[in-house]
């Protein structure tokens, strides 16, 4: 009788559809999600001023007022074209920079075929993005003459719907001297919290991303560097406060360092304010900053 039955109750459980595998995204953006917790260090005064001139043609303007360094003036243009694949990406894009000392930085991203995209600034970047991974080739500082090369590849892949595995090799060649450095990565992402490492010859970097709720998120990092010898932990949060428009990260290190920033917005007027303070116990510095960001 219990084997009669046995087919016909199985019929009646729940089938368990597989997660379907998405893109892993850049290398570079492992630690993406950690990272945006930490608050950037500000000292001085600092005025960004955005304007869109039109859908496609937009100019910032950064007036830096330092008490540390030297004051600066930056100005930069950024030109989108027409093929969006998401709110973050539209390609082709033309991204220019100016300061007041005359250095010109200016990088070009292109979509040359649905997969492949490139990127050109003083080096060459290609990248290959299929539904499952990522591929990325670059070439730096090549010069035929004195025969010197520096070739950057990652590679990730989705194994499952939250686990990424990957690698990164770079190989340099100079006049007397050639090598190559290979890095391991891994990132588990879970509904509330990522972890992510990378390990290698030169050391490791791990971090971990938690989302105690709404308003607060709290990330960890450790690195190790065998080369110098060195490890740094530091410990960073991000406390929301939707109803007053203000966002406030903080942060302490193993250097004992502590900092936070606090931002808050002034609708209906498409101001933003930064204040910030940083104090390195270790070297006695204290550094504070305030910014007004318009547009």
């Amino acid at each position: 009788m219990g084997n009669v039955l046995a087919p016909v109750l199985n019929l009646h459980r729940p089938l368990r559809r597989e997660e379907p595998l998405t893109n892993p995204g850049s290398f570079d953006e492992l630690h993406r999600k950690c990272k945006e917790v930490f608050p950037q260090q500000m000292e001085g005064v600092k005025l960004i001023i955005n304007k869109a001139l039109s859908s496609h043609f937009q100019v910032t303007h950064t007036i830096h007022m330092s008490t540390v360094g030297q004051s600066s003036y930056h100005f930069n243009t950024t030109y989108v074209g027409d093929r969006q694949l998401s709110p973050t990406e539209t390609f082709p894009m033309l991204v220019g920079d100016i300061d007041s000392c005359g250095s010109l930085n200016a990088q070009v991203l292109h979509l040359v075929a649905e997969r492949i995209r490139t990127k050109a600034v003083f080096q060459f970047d290609g990248e290959l993005r299929g539904d499952d991974y990522t591929a990325t080739l670059t070439l730096g500082n090549p010069d035929v003459l004195s025969q010197s090369v520096i070739v950057v590849a990652h590679f990730l892949q989705s194994v499952t719907s939250r686990l990424v595995l990957g690698g990164e090799m770079v190989y340099h060649r100079r006049p007397g001297e050639e090598g190559a450095i290979v890095t391991l990565a891994g990132k588990y992402m879970a509904l509330k919290w990522v972890a992510t490492l990378n390990i290698g010859y030169g050391g490791a970097h791990a971090s971990y991303y938690h989302r105690a709720s709404e308003q607060v998120q709290v990330g960890v990092e450790l690195e190790a560097n065998t080369r110098l010898q060195d490890t740094t932990f530091a410990f960073g949060y991000q406390l929301n406060l939707p109803q007053a428009n203000m966002v406030f990260r903080g942060l302490l290190d193993s250097n004992w360092c502590v900092g936070g920033v606090l931002e808050k917005k002034l609708p209906p007027l498409p101001v933003t304010l930064a204040l910030g303070a940083f104090l390195n116990h270790w070297k006695n510095r204290f550094h504070c900053g305030f910014s007004v960001i318009v547009g």
